[in-house]
């Protein structure tokens, strides 16, 4: 498959509606940069960090960071994908999962999702605000997929929030959410799925806490994101800058209210290290086989 038909497939979201369409997909982009690449640049300050640059059919142009550590080979992904479907198709019968099934589900996710990223970073430098909406919905998509197949109510859409005061409602106001999880038509959490933090972390916390404040609850509130690094320097000297804000992580969950859960596919080294955002941040697979199913209790 060329790189034209890979973006024709890429900036058509049509083409993604099951889970089989992004696993295909990723093994065509695969398929792809095996032996079509112009180069692959390491980062100068984090090495697992791989650039792909593409050649004329894609202007050169190189893609965003891929962390080598969690993108799979074309050799390795039928097995990934394969253990990938096993567990979640049987993921009530897992009661302890080992570290090869963790990694199993970050990385399967973690690699189609990227093919997309990447496929679209072929685009011209005038579409990356089109490409960026495209790979953001594609993966909202993605996780709302995953959520299904496992066997829970999760949807995309508009939840009217009454403004209860003093026990009556006085009026109602509409909120947009990425995912919406239902037992029984009841709203038992509401979750945020973004490529990355930057830009989005403030209105996350703050609509938990304006959510929750209006109607007298306490209905639980979680993000997922993809990765929080974005390239940084000129060619030749390509590496990566981080987008997490820390301190801003902190100040809102200790001062605003804090979130019941935040899962990263790609997680960053102080995630690993700073006693507080271990506390605070896990990888996604927790949330899969752990966390969601304590949310729909």
């Amino acid at each position: 498959m060329t790189l034209k038909q890979l973006l024709s497939t890429a900036t058509d979201k049509s083409y993604f509606s099951t889970i089989d369409d992004y696993s295909n997909f990723c093994l065509r982009y695969l398929e792809f940069i095996k032996s079509n690449l112009q180069a692959v640049i390491v980062s100068k300050n984090e090495n697992n960090y791989r650039f792909f640059q593409y050649k004329k059919d894609g202007t050169f142009n190189i893609t965003r960071p891929i962390n080598s550590n969690l993108m799979v080979s074309l050799e390795e992904f039928h097995k990934v994908r394969n253990s990938f479907l096993n567990i979640i198709n049987n993921v009530h019968g897992i009661t302890d999962a080992t570290v090869n099934d963790r990694q199993t589900v970050n990385n399967f996710i973690y690699t189609c999702q990227q093919s997309i990223g990447a496929t679209l970073d072929a685009l011209p430098a005038n579409q990356s605000n089109v490409a960026r909406k495209i790979n953001g919905d594609l993966f909202e998509r993605f996780i709302r997929l995953i959520i299904n197949r496992v066997g829970i109510d999760a949807t995309q859409g508009t939840i009217s929030v009454p403004v209860v005061v003093s026990g009556e409602i006085v009026s109602h106001m509409s909120y947009q959410h990425d995912l919406i999880i239902k037992v029984d038509d009841i709203t038992k959490a509401i979750g945020s799925v973004k490529t990355s933090s930057k830009d989005r972390l403030d209105k996350i916390f703050i609509d938990k806490f304006l959510y929750n404040r209006l109607t007298d609850s306490d209905t639980p509130h979680f993000a997922i994101f993809l990765n929080d690094v974005q390239r940084k320097g000129k060619e030749g000297k390509h590496g990566i800058n981080s987008t997490f804000l820390p301190g801003h992580f902190k100040g809102y969950t200790i001062k605003l209210s804090p979130l019941n859960g935040v899962y990263y596919f790609d997680i960053r080294p102080n995630m690993k290290i700073d006693q507080f955002l271990m506390d605070h941040i896990q990888t996604f697979d927790r949330f899969l086989l752990a966390d969601v199913w304590k949310f729909t209790e």
